[in-house]
């Protein structure tokens, strides 16, 4: 029953709905919010610059970013449409700031949007749960304090995968701002023009997920299926449909044609869709051990629990009518639906990265999930004694518990924030495979901030491998070479004599380079060198070999060397080769790529483009990315049921060579 008392905070919550309220109006609960955000930005992105860097996995966004810039299209190597960058979104941000920036370096573009994006992301997380308890706290005393947001600063990998020049910064700020706009879904008044121009805006947002990353479809897809239970009528439910899967469906008929994969070349590398649960485990645990994150899981859920029991009830008079029919429509539209939504995409991300076998790359993966899990209690309210609709008593035991539960959640962030982390294991491969990346190339460079390209020349065999290109100037396939120094040389053909004569003096072969690390590489030599690594992400060929199941994950595909001797325009003869390539392995690499199927594979994403060669890659996209190769070149010639080329060293038999 509504007493007169509760009658002008009735009025009042209703009038603030009806405008679409942020906050409630209590100063307190304003000025609260206001320092919180400004503290956790400030910390975050101080936090954040104090760890500035570029990876080398950032690097290679910004060579695809270079080609772009020169005209030769979303590629690696130019006449090789490779789509070595997994968030579409990120490449294309970049190369917006790109030409914005002008003649600034491409590095110093994806540090300031990274950084910026990745704060950006910490204060839309908060306005939203900021938003979400809104109407619980009208007319009561209180303050908003920081929790689940101190939480996640403080984490060493947060803050260093803030900048890093990958996507993680501007998977934050989508998950963020699909946060905000989700709750503001959920207390929006149905059936208002307003609302429903919203909902087309919040379908697009939710359709971008697969663009940002392709598991944050997960979520994305999540909120879509909530907005089309919970819309009334064909027409709302095909805006929707229109306005989430109009770009995304583009963009994937774009891929098939231009790259003929159904996804991002990076997951075919990786076998995004393989299970490897055991070292997702190993993953896990080696991201919480350092930092014990159970401890603040625990102190966070203590907070909900203060949170659930004391949050205020919307009167029942400012309840609204679902537009759709029944009490499932009224049910997903509802604040609480959407913390169910939100825990349940922290929880599938969680599950899908661990059951892929995690990263080699400390904690980085397992962010999203993190940040997903603790939006909902971002800020929590500390609510005053009021004696007017609590025992003194218990408003009193209820403060008294939320701040002690806060304060224990503020120590362990100023512990977490000055741990050690993986300690001597940081810099290390491991039998896990997994690094602190950041540590990692700041301890092989010498740069305590590895921010540009030419910062990696500091890196093993970086300067060496510019000189190994200027002294062969009629090219050459440069492989590493056991001296750190040095690179081992695969002279090309040498060109008919009327090529050179033509050329006036001035001819360059060509170059390629076989090298684990893509990024650091292809950002230090020219574009016409083509970059490539036994791993997958640039080089077709190793993309579509199998997975080694033991091996380093991320970097669980291994193609030898010799296909790189076999397919390019090089020598292919000792003394010409180095010593630990095979004659035979070449010869017999050179004739399985007469596979009529990798011939059709390789021609899909070498020959020019063309509206034919667009739609035949498009029809043919499946069968391409299921197509797989055997890394051993005489496996690969029986697979295919081709002839075995005669042999130029005897076969080994374990028996000792007899004499005449």
């Amino acid at each position: 029953m509504d007493t007169a008392a509760d009658r002008p905070v009735t009025a009042a919550l209703a009038e603030r709905v009806r405008r679409w309220p942020a906050f409630p109006s209590e100063a307190s609960v304003r000025i609260s919010l206001w320092a919180s955000v400004l503290l956790v930005a400030v910390l975050f992105g101080w936090g954040a610059w104090q760890r500035r860097w570029i990876a080398d996995d950032g690097l290679i966004v910004l060579r695809t970013v270079r080609n772009l810039l020169a005209g030769n299209g979303p590629v690696f190597n130019a006449g090789e449409r490779v789509e070595a960058n997994t968030s579409t979104a990120w490449s294309y941000l970049i190369y917006l700031g790109g030409l914005v920036a002008g003649s600034a370096r491409l590095e110093y573009v994806a540090l300031v949007l990274a950084l910026t994006l990745s704060v950006a992301g910490m204060v839309l997380v908060m306005l939203g749960t900021a938003r979400l308890y809104a109407p619980g706290l009208t007319g009561k005393r209180a303050i908003l304090l920081p929790a689940g947001a101190l939480v996640y600063i403080a984490i060493p990998p947060a803050r260093d995968f803030a900048t890093s020049g990958l996507e993680n910064g501007l998977s934050l700020a989508y998950l963020g701002l699909l946060w905000w706009m989700m709750v503001c879904w959920s207390q929006s008044l149905r059936g208002q023009r307003r609302s429903r121009a919203f909902d087309v805006v919040l379908a697009f947002v939710a359709g971008l997920s697969v663009l940002v990353r392709p598991e944050l479809a997960l979520v994305g897809g999540l909120a879509l299926v909530m907005m089309l239970v919970a819309a009334s009528g064909w027409r709302s439910r095909l805006a929707i449909v229109v306005a989430g899967g109009a770009l995304p469906v583009a963009y994937q008929i774009f891929r098939m044609g231009y790259y003929g994969l159904l996804f991002p070349g990076t997951a075919l590398a990786k076998d995004a869709s393989g299970s490897k649960w055991n070292e997702g485990f190993v993953y896990l645990a080696n991201f919480n051990q350092p930092y014990l994150l159970w401890a603040p899981a625990v102190l966070l859920i203590g907070l909900a629990v203060m949170v659930m029991l004391l949050r205020g009830r919307t009167p029942r008079g400012n309840r609204r009518a679902p537009t759709g029919s029944g009490w499932l429509a009224r049910t997903v539209q509802s604040p609480q639906a959407v913390v169910v939504f939100i825990l349940l995409s922290g929880v599938l991300q969680g599950v899908y990265w661990i059951r892929q076998g995690g990263d080699f790359m400390h904690g980085r993966v397992l962010l999203a999930p993190v940040f997903l899990l603790l939006a909902p209690v971002s800020v929590v309210p500390l609510m005053f004694p009021d004696a007017a609709r609590m025992a003194r008593g218990a408003g009193y035991l209820y403060a008294g518990a939320t701040a002690v539960l806060w304060l224990a959640v503020a120590g362990w962030a100023l512990w977490a924030a000055n741990s050690p982390g993986m300690g001597a294991d940081a810099t290390r491969v491991t039998y896990s495979g997994i690094v602190d990346e950041r540590r990692f190339y700041s301890q092989a460079t010498g740069h305590a901030h590895p921010l540009t390209a030419a910062d990696y020349l500091d890196y093993p065999r970086m300067r060496a491998v510019l000189t190994a290109i200027a002294n062969t100037p009629d090219g050459a396939l440069l492989l590493p070479a056991g001296n750190y120094d040095m690179w081992d040389v695969v002279p090309a053909i040498p060109p008919p004599p009327e090529v050179r004569a033509a050329a006036g003096g001035h001819y360059i072969g060509p170059h390629t380079v076989f090298f684990t690390n893509l990024g650091m590489l292809g950002m230090n030599v020219g574009l016409d060198v083509r970059v490539i690594d036994q791993i997958g992400l640039a080089n077709p060929l190793a993309a579509h070999t199998a997975r080694i199941e033991d091996g380093r994950i991320g970097h669980d595909k291994n193609l030898f060397p010799d296909w790189a001797v076999a397919e390019g325009p090089f020598l292919k003869k000792r003394p010409w080769i180095p010593t630990y390539l095979d004659e035979d392995w070449i010869r017999e690499a050179q004739a399985a790529l007469k596979c009529p199927e990798t011939e059709s594979m390789l021609t899909a994403i070498r020959e020019p483009m063309t509206p034919r060669r667009f739609l035949s890659n498009f029809f043919h996209a499946a069968q391409y990315t299921r197509y797989r190769i055997d890394r051993v070149p005489l496996y690969e010639l029986a697979r295919c049921g081709l002839p075995v080329p005669e042999r130029v060293n005897p076969p080994y038999t374990g028996m000792p060579a007899t004499g005449p």
